[in-house]
């Protein structure tokens, strides 16, 4: 094909502003385009710091362009072709000569209109399949593609290990506020940012919004990664999670930190990683009996002391412990053992961290720009704007994500309550009300309805779990009944009126007997989790051990007497690491959970009653199956505080009873006679004073029949002997 390598075709001033990196449209002008003098086709190069630009045509013809700036511009004339050809480019930097390969400018948009018109009306479910960069084929080239969202942007480009980190090499096409390009000839494990021109016209960098793998701490690179390669082994666990209520049966959830789970002292107190915590994690809660792993957030975060809850990398999984498909294969094998795995998801706010998503484009754009809507000022952190469909788009898209891409079975919500309010933690002033003049956040209300309906329309069997703390009513009832549409609720009440109690003088307790009882009030207003969590052995707060009062033995007293009364009360269940072997001190982030304590008598009896209730709990229909509903549950007495003693009934849907009394006094009570339901055999099916776990092994022998004794209102009774500081549990067996 002839060629004209003469004097340039093309509008100097273009030249110039595609050296400057200014120009409106780069794909409007390098690569192959129609002469402007009328005659063939023109290509054009920007490529910085190469000595020469060599096309290769179809035909193998190799051509030298003309270099017409030395910083790196060249430009060919065809002047036969008749339109559109194929060919390649080979840059020479120096003595280096680089493999042939496809001009970056030669290809259309990556992004279909149906893609754009989605996201601009906020119903992309999966934008993360368009969105970031993924290993592609495109017109039989295999590159990688990227786009990202920034309409106020002048310009935007790709910078990285490929080209230098030169923003002039790279700049992407403008499609509605979305750029994209796709590069030929780089694949998996790229650094990358994006190199913008902000809306004011200063110049930045930032990570990728919807990386899937990036760098952490100080290093805040995106990482380009094949999410299509792992192959998943848990089929199994899906198609039966598809099948389970979770209403009605066991959830026994350990909530995992897992930087600091446990550690390689030996390799300078080093984390473990995905692979290892596949092994050792795994087992650990295979052993205790737990069904669920919680873990604190697992997206890419800068600052190990926020544990995970000032996320930048909303796509991706922490590069702490490994790649995304380590965090996978962690999944599959907790399915592979009948654990499920759920992970704390935060979209309440995010960090003002340089490389995230602050004034990302140069503007508000993912949070509001008036502090009084778009700043916590107590965490340091931004509000995401729930008005703006992208924004709502980027949240719902990225909880489909885990649920879809890791096979995630539920999404705890962080902070809800700072969603709900656009008063929280506000002075007068500091805030500003609703378009009715209130104080709830509309919009973050819709979006978490849209949130839960999509999460559970699309993938069977997952459950959304909100950590809300206020009385906003129906937070866990279905949308079309007027809820937020979570399918569980954090209980704090209980959580907060139980360790208050707990932390009293057991002489005083009969003064503060309602803390111990108020529960059931409302314990059907939603469907509860009873949560102890690392919210509350962090922050001076202590470890669970320090809130008991007493001498030693007492505080594991009482400890082993809480966990039997928190099993036995209604709702799912949630315990933090360490707080089940007794842990001494509060939770440090830096530092291992202290096994060494399981040498010690006191800790490892800690551990085998937790062991033992998580195994009774699951087996049990009646400890688990009305956890929801009134008919589960029945007091026998609310009312002796005097003793500081309270007893209840808990049944299943096949009428099996079991029998809970709870005595939060150091005063062993004999031949106690406690009212029962029906005749039998009581059998004494876990005792929180055994000597198994430390205690003094008082108790009814293993179990006791019923008498015609009246009590409590009952015709028959049981005479028990009710521990100190014990709780204690007897099932019901025919005789």
């Amino acid at each position: 094909m002839a060629t004209e390598p003469k004097l340039s075709t093309s509008d100097p001033n273009a030249i110039v502003s595609i050296l400057g990196a200014s120009h409106p449209d780069p794909f409007g002008f390098l690569g192959l385009h129609t002469n402007p003098a009328g005659n063939g086709m023109v290509l054009r190069v920007f490529r910085p710091e190469t000595r020469n630009v060599v096309v290769v045509l179809d035909g193998g013809e190799e051509v030298k362009m003309t270099k017409l700036d030395p910083a790196g511009f060249y430009e060919i004339l065809f002047p036969a072709a008749k339109g559109r050809f194929d060919y390649q480019l080979f840059y020479e930097f120096g003595d280096l000569l680089t493999e042939p390969q496809k001009d970056p400018y030669s290809f259309g948009p990556i992004l279909g209109e149906q893609d754009l018109h989605f996201f601009g009306e906020g119903n992309h479910r999966h934008l993360w399949k368009c969105m970031g960069a993924h290993v592609a084929e495109v017109d039989g080239v295999n590159g990688i593609t990227f786009a990202v969202w920034a309409p106020n942007a002048h310009r935007v480009s790709v910078v990285g290990d490929f080209n230098a980190w030169d923003g002039r090499v790279h700049p992407m096409r403008n499609q509605h506020g979305v750029w994209e390009i796709f590069i030929p000839g780089i694949s998996t494990g790229e650094h990358y940012k994006y190199e913008l021109v902000g809306a004011e016209g200063n110049l930045f960098t930032k990570s990728d919004p919807f990386a899937f793998f990036s760098q952490h701490d100080t290093r805040t690179a995106s990482i380009t990664f094949d999410l299509e390669q792992y192959e998943w082994h848990d089929g199994d666990w899906m198609k039966q999670r598809a099948q389970v209520d979770p209403y009605h049966g066991p959830m026994s959830i350990y909530e995992v930190h897992l930087g600091s789970w446990r550690r390689r002292f030996e390799e300078e107190n080093r984390f473990l990683t995905y692979a290892e915590l596949a092994d050792e994690l795994v087992d650990y809660v295979v052993d205790m009996g737990y069904t669920h792993i919680e873990l604190m957030p697992v997206s890419e975060f800068p600052f190990d002391g926020s544990w995970g809850y000032q996320v930048c990398g909303y796509f991706a999984p922490t590069s702490r412990f490994g790649n995304p498909d380590d965090f996978r294969q962690f999944v599959d094998r907790c399915h592979q053992r009948g654990i499920g795995v759920i992970v704390d998801w935060v979209p309440a706010h995010f960090p003002k961290d340089a490389h995230g998503l602050a004034r990302f484009d140069g503007t508000a754009l993912y949070e509001h720009a008036d502090p009084r809507q778009g700043e916590h000022t107590d965490w340091g952190t931004l509000i995401f704007n729930f008005g703006r469909n992208e924004v709502r788009n980027f949240l719902i898209s990225n909880a489909m994500y885990w649920l879809k891409e890791f096979h995630i079975d539920g999404l705890r919500v962080d902070a809800v309550a700072s969603l709900l309010y656009l008063d929280y933690s506000r002075e007068e002033g500091e805030w500003i009300p609703n378009q009715f003049g209130g104080r709830e956040n509309l919009e973050a209300i819709e979006f978490l309805k849209q949130l839960n309906q999509v999460c559970y329309e699309e993938n069977p069997g997952v459950m959304t779990i909100a950590e809300e703390s206020t009385a906003f009513p129906g937070v866990s009832r279905p949308v079309d009944t007027g809820g937020l549409g979570f399918g569980f609720k954090w209980n704090m009440g209980w959580m907060n009126d139980s360790l208050s109690y707990m932390a009293h003088d057991p002489i005083h307790r009969q003064h503060h007997h309602g803390m111990a009882t108020f529960s059931m009030i409302y314990a059907y207003h939603e469907n509860y989790i009873l949560v102890l969590s690392h919210d509350e052995v962090v922050h001076g707060k202590g470890s669970i051990v320090q809130k008991m009062p007493g001498d030693r033995w007492q505080q594991m007293a009482n400890l082993r007497m809480f966990y039997a009364w928190m099993f036995a009360h209604p709702g799912k269940k949630l315990l933090f690491q360490g707080l089940d072997i007794g842990q001494s001190e509060e939770w440090d982030h830096d530092q291992s959970v202290p096994w060494h304590l399981l040498e010690y008598g006191e800790h490892a009896g800690i551990q085998k009653i937790v062991r033992d209730l998580n195994k009774l709990y699951v087996s049990e229909p009646a400890l688990n199956e009305l956890d929801h509903e009134p008919g589960g549950f029945e007091w026998i007495d609310h009312d002796d505080a005097q003793h500081s003693l309270f007893s209840f009934i808990r049944r299943s849907r096949d009428g099996e009873i079991i029998v809970t009394v709870v005595n939060a006094t150091p005063v062993p009570r004999e031949e106690y006679h406690l009212g029962v339901p029906e005749s039998g055999f009581y059998e004494e099916i876990m005792n929180s004073d055994s000597e198994l776990y430390g205690g003094s092994n008082t108790g009814s022998a293993g179990g006791i029949p019923t008498q015609d004794v009246p009590a409590h209102g009952r015709n028959q009774s049981i005479a028990v002997n009710i521990p100190p500081l014990g709780t204690v549990l007897f099932k019901r067996r025919a005789v």
